[in-house]
């Protein structure tokens, strides 16, 4: 872009092309909260610079948010791996983040905005060739705040979808949509306005409240790998999947629930050679092998991968999976705690004893069940005063009235409010009982209790010749017989296979053979 073209009149200081190269090039490589503090300013400036040229405003707008790009990437890593970050470093980081992509999405707003009101104004001709980067990466930014209030579970101001789509149907409009684009410099993949729109569908799309923030960011990056084999079309297609209405403010929508009526604003998707490129993938990170084409953003590791692949060829397939049981709607309040001491302690532990450490505080909480099925419940969480249901929380509930506990799993999380969550939770047994597991050692028949394990049969979805027991975290071993007595026999169990793994329990699967009786 010829910078000689533009105004000079302007006294905005960031319009001085040496002044704004000069702060850019200022801006602090040890420290991304500092540099991000002043880029954050530096567009906050730009909000009232309505004397900018339309095609000024932008290429300044464009040169801060290539510089933001490293920074933002920075924290944005920090924030995925903060396992071990206090929740004001944590929150620090996710405002950073999530501020910015909100702050800059509005300024590439308004430059859509400028050049349709004034589409004939000198600024506004001079920039049309910009307009496809303007509007790809206005979806961008769009999408990536999605993303971050995901990675909360927050709940999604509608807006956001509004805006999504509007920037898409202008671009449709311009017939630019499909003009193909560098999104960033760093950037290797070329993509398009109409890309970076069914980028953010894919992502919805594919049950992301179930993973975890860094299990959001693989399902991210792998959309993105394998966007060019995804479909996005104006025509309902045999394999369509889901539509969206762009012209309205709801995500999309799955393809059973299709309206009776389409307009012209609605599209339809499909995954199209998805599912067969991403069974090739499988197969690959399954031999240990992660392509070096695939940008994860971190390291990442077959083992890490393996579970959001399987994740994703259930939710990318041309029948992605139905509620597998009716919700029947409840309103009924139950006791809950959480954490494998706990569940171990109140299934019954051994003769009656809590296992130590356990906390006994945690069987006091209440929450209102919403629904449930066969397969489990819904839940509403008070989340302001705790913050503890994590995806994949080991719980035991008991309804007002009943006698028995629940073990079960939190399988879905997300915010309805500031103050209030909504959980799905997997029943795992309504029978499941404390035992005490004991390392079976060659040619000794005596058991030490020194050496016990504590664990929980849960009784339920087993083979017949199979038993699932929930371990402690990192108490399963594949090359380990336990012994165990439960129900008047005491048996031998030889380790199948590890089934699930959470923050602090393991499921595995047992073969009981060699019964003895007690």
């Amino acid at each position: 872009m010829i910078l000689s073209l533009f105004s000079s009149r302007s006294s905005h200081p960031l319009a001085d092309a040496r002044e704004l190269k000069r702060r850019i090039g200022g801006l602090p490589l040890d420290n991304a909260f500092d540099a991000l503090d002043q880029v954050s300013a530096w567009l906050k400036s730009l909000h009232p610079a309505d004397d900018l040229p339309l095609d000024l405003f932008f290429d300044v707008l464009r040169q801060i948010d290539e510089a933001a790009q490293p920074h933002l990437q920075r924290l944005a890593r920090e924030y995925l791996n903060s396992a071990r970050a206090s929740k004001n470093e944590e929150g620090r980081l996710w405002t950073s983040n999530h501020g910015y992509w909100a702050q800059v999405s509005d300024l590439y707003a308004q430059c859509i905005e400028r050049f349709i009101d004034k589409p004939k104004d000198k600024a506004s001709v001079a920039l049309r060739g910009d307009l496809p980067l303007v509007s790809a990466r206005l979806i961008a930014a769009l999408a990536t705040q999605l993303k971050w209030l995901a990675y909360r579970y927050s709940p999604v101001n509608p807006d956001l979808w509004a805006d999504l789509g509007h920037a898409y149907l202008v671009a449709d409009a311009l017939e630019y949509a499909e003009k193909p684009l560098r999104l960033y410099p760093d950037r290797r993949m070329e993509t398009t306005v109409a890309q970076q729109y069914l980028h953010a569908l894919i992502r919805e799309a594919s049950s992301i409240d179930c993973l975890t923030p860094p299990e959001i960011e693989s399902v991210d990056r792998l959309s993105e790998y394998f966007l060019p084999a995804f479909v996005l079309s104006a025509e309902s297609r045999p394999d369509s999947v889901y539509w969206i209405d762009t012209a309205s403010d709801q995500p999309p929508i799955r393809l059973a629930l299709q309206a009776q009526e389409m307009s012209i604003s609605t599209r339809f998707f499909s995954p199209g050679t998805a599912p067969q490129a991403l069974e090739a993938l499988m197969a690959k990170v399954q031999a240990g092998e992660i392509p070096v084409d695939l940008n994860l953003g971190r390291q990442s590791t077959a083992k890490q991968l393996l579970p959001v692949l399987k994740h994703l060829t259930r939710y990318w397939a041309p029948h992605p999976p139905l509620r597998e049981h009716p919700r029947h709607p409840v309103k009924n309040r139950c006791a809950v705690l959480h954490g494998f001491k706990n569940c171990h302690a109140t299934l019954g532990g051994v003769d009656g004893a809590a296992v130590d450490g356990a906390n006994d505080s945690a069987a006091s909480e209440n929450w209102w069940v919403e629904n449930v099925s066969f397969g489990g419940f819904g839940a509403e969480v008070d989340c302001a005063r705790n913050d503890w249901p994590k995806l994949g929380a080991l719980l035991c509930l008991q309804p007002d009235g009943g006698q028995n506990w629940v073990l079960a799993v939190v399988r879905r999380y997300s915010r309805r409010s500031t103050t209030q969550a909504r959980v799905g939770i997997q029943s795992l047994s309504r029978q499941a009982t404390s035992i005490e597991l004991f390392p079976l050692k060659a040619g000794i028949n005596t058991i030490s209790p020194l050496s016990s394990t504590p664990a929980i049969w849960l009784g339920e979805g087993e083979a017949s010749d199979e038993v699932r027991i929930v371990l402690p975290a990192n108490g399963f071993n594949l090359q380990q017989d336990l012994r165990y007595a439960h129900d008047n026999k005491r048996s031998v169990l030889t380790p199948i296979a590890l089934e699930e793994s959470g923050s602090d329990y393991q499921i595995g699967r047992y073969r009981e053979h060699s019964v003895i009786p007690a």
